[in-house]
């Protein structure tokens, strides 16, 4: 079946229908990883956004257990080659069935090069994946033009606390859209966490006691989040060690007086490279963003930058003044991606105190 891709300043790609053959209206953004697209799928980061593969073929590994959370986020999927017979010892069916099950439209045949060129050159725009092939672009385009990801934390985030049990020190997570890999990542060095929903109090986190506070990643424009960086500002003002990752960073900082701003389009993919302020080393980083702290607007009496993207000079890190409190734009979990900053994690930990 013919699908069709239309964005919004009027350029219309023509490809083969996967998945879900319903239309769909959503932000589109583009990921460079050349493999995890498992990861990628079901990372609630994307929640309120159609993800671009620039990989030519995705799927010939199948679908394996590597998933990030329990169901796919995205609203739509494009790329360029769909392997129809994958390849894995660990597979356990085929990329296709998946996004008919997760209800997920998607188109293959595009030329993603020339695709994510426009996306570059004219910044993320919004799109229809439609197999309506008597479409109207006068009726589509102001739909496009009027479309907003709104409030997607709400949606992505648990809907009540859970603990993964451990013997080392205490965090509380909190759930903005956390991968999978980030409780894991402390569970393996031992932490007992306990997962929060996105909208828990601070008052109940703090009362808990938690040996520290892990805020994580997630998807929409932080500065939309109102409500939960009042909470963040309280959480700061506790003694308790804190880590951020991506909207986690972003939400500590405006919660600091900081403003972000949106990307032109994003960081997405596995091969990131950024620079550690305080020794001068260069990490490659997994990434998946479409805002940035905006570094001058932040009081150094408060916070001081710690990363800086080696690419654009965009902040990629704060380090708080007088506070067991650091922050990361990118993924030291990495899940897909390089394992270059997990090193973080165990910084996390000396902070509580290290293994108990």
């Amino acid at each position: 079946m013919k699908a069709f891709l239309i964005l919004e300043d009027g350029t219309v790609f023509e490809g083969t229908s996967i998945g879900s053959t319903k239309d769909m209206i959503s932000e589109i953004v583009f990921n460079t990883s050349m493999t995890g697209y498992l990861e990628v799928l079901t990372d609630p980061s994307y929640a309120g956004q159609a993800v671009v593969m620039t990989y030519p073929l995705i799927g010939n590994y199948g679908i394996t257990p590597d998933m990030e959370s329990k169901k796919a986020w995205p609203d739509g999927y494009i790329v360029r080659e769909l392997s129809r017979v994958p390849s894995n010892f660990r597979c356990t069916g085929t990329i296709q069935d998946f996004l008919k099950e997760q209800d997920i439209p998607g188109i293959s045949g595009v030329d993603t090069r020339a695709l994510t060129k426009i996306l570059r050159e004219k910044g993320t725009m919004n799109g229809m994946i439609t197999t309506n092939e008597n479409y109207n672009l006068e009726e589509i385009l102001p739909k496009l033009h009027a479309y907003k990801v709104g409030d997607v934390v709400s949606k992505v985030t648990c809907s009540e606390k859970y603990v993964l049990e451990g013997n080392g020190p205490k965090v509380a997570l909190m759930d903005f859209g956390a991968k999978n890999n980030i409780a894991k990542s402390l569970n393996e060095r031992g932490c007992e966490v306990t997962v929060y929903p996105a909208g828990t109090s601070a008052e109940e986190i703090i009362s808990s006691s938690p040996d520290g506070i892990m805020l994580s990643n997630g998807p929409g424009d932080p500065a939309d989040c109102t409500s939960i960086i009042k909470e963040v500002k309280k959480l700061y003002e506790s003694d308790i060690p804190i880590f951020a990752i991506c909207l986690g960073h972003q939400l500590m900082a405006l919660a600091n007086g900081a403003k972000t701003y949106k990307l032109k389009y994003g960081h997405r993919g596995g091969n990131h490279p950024v620079k550690d302020l305080s020794t001068n080393r260069v990490y490659i980083s997994s990434q998946n963003h479409g805002y940035a702290v905006d570094a001058e607007s932040m009081d150094e009496k408060i916070a001081v930058n710690a990363f800086e993207n080696v690419n654009d000079k965009t902040n990629e890190g704060l380090s708080y003044v007088g506070k067991n409190i650091f922050t990361v734009q990118f993924h030291p979990e990495a899940c897909p991606g390089p394992q270059d900053s997990g090193y973080l994690f165990d910084r996390f930990m000396n902070m509580m105190g290290g293994t108990k």
